[in-house]
């Protein structure tokens, strides 16, 4: 019921116009950012990255902008590849592992925009890749960033997606895939020498998508190959900066298996916040009088963690 609330309940979130930037992450391929700047740029910017199928127009990502406006830091709403519009753009697919984009979006505002510091926060997917960068960069990390939050990080790629195909969760699957396909077919049909339609034929999951599609033009040996090495799991014993990891224990499709688990409570630069209720990226809850604050709980304790490091 929260997973489906947040998706269906309006909500009226006002921002200021964004600037619209075009960041290339590889030589010829950019991604979309949609940057809110407070007056004085030497704030604190929260980078965010959105979930499969989403977008910098989220609902989560809109509504981390405001409280984060309102907190007085800069927010970078950042595009993963194909996605706010830019399919046009390159032949290439977003997945899991391009954690790699979400550094050259960091890099660009640090060298381009001086910017002294950076948190990056991300949500389903966007989570995996923020907390897969954080690991990779380890204690290696640049000086300008500062912390990490996900909220419902997809950091068990291979239990997520087969968690998806119960079926009590095929509504939740049926919609992705529905994205998918559409996604693809638009891909296949602007670069018709890159892709090819026919491989969707069969597709009944997206375990199938991720073995027929995405990880074969994606450089993967199949699904499962993607998935081991996707998954920011992995490197979650390597991040060593302050990271805020929430997940609800009744999220649908969302897997965070015991040993991965075990290795969030482990590190101590990380705080695993683990709730009974909340659905997927949702949390929803009463609104405590401030005009400001609309119930989603998550949204609000990504930005009130933040906000320590400006």
């Amino acid at each position: 019921m929260q997973t489906l609330a947040a998706f269906f309940r309006s909500r009226r979130i006002h921002l200021p116009q964004p600037e619209r930037r075009l960041v290339e992450v590889e030589p010829g391929i950019p991604v979309l950012c949609h940057c809110h700047w407070q007056k004085n740029r030497d704030a604190l910017t929260l980078i965010a990255v959105h979930g499969l199928e989403g977008s910098s127009e989220s609902q989560y990502m809109l509504g981390v902008a405001r409280n984060s406006l309102a907190a007085g830091m800069n927010v970078v709403l950042m595009n993963q590849r194909n996605c706010g519009g830019m399919d046009h753009c390159a032949p290439t697919l977003y997945n899991s592992s391009r954690s790699a984009d979400v550094a050259a979006v960091a890099r660009h505002l640090v060298e381009h925009d001086g910017i002294p510091g950076f948190v990056l926060a991300g949500f389903s997917m966007g989570g995996n890749l923020v907390l897969k960068l954080a690991g990779e960069w380890g204690s290696k990390r640049p000086p300008e960033f500062r912390a990490v939050a996900a909220v419902c990080p997809a950091i068990n790629l291979a239990a997520g997606a087969d968690a998806l195909h119960e079926p009590a969760n095929r509504i939740y699957e049926y919609y992705f895939l529905l994205q998918l396909f559409r996604r693809f077919r638009r891909k296949a049909r602007l670069f018709p020498g890159s892709f090819d339609a026919v491989r969707l034929r069969g597709v009944r999951s997206l375990r199938d998508f991720d073995d027929r599609i995405t990880a074969y033009y994606c450089g993967f040996a199949g699904a499962d190959d993607y998935y081991a090495r996707a998954a920011a799991a992995n490197v979650i014993g390597q991040i060593a900066r302050p990271a805020l990891v929430i997940h609800a224990l009744n999220d649908p499709f969302v897997r965070i298996l015991p040993k991965t688990r075990a290795a969030l409570l482990a590190n101590p630069d990380i705080a695993y916040i683990e709730t009974e209720d909340g659905g997927h990226c949702a949390f929803i809850g009463r609104r405590d009088g401030d005009a400001s604050y609309d119930g989603r709980w998550a949204e609000r304790e990504v930005v009130e963690f933040a906000r320590q490091f400006r």
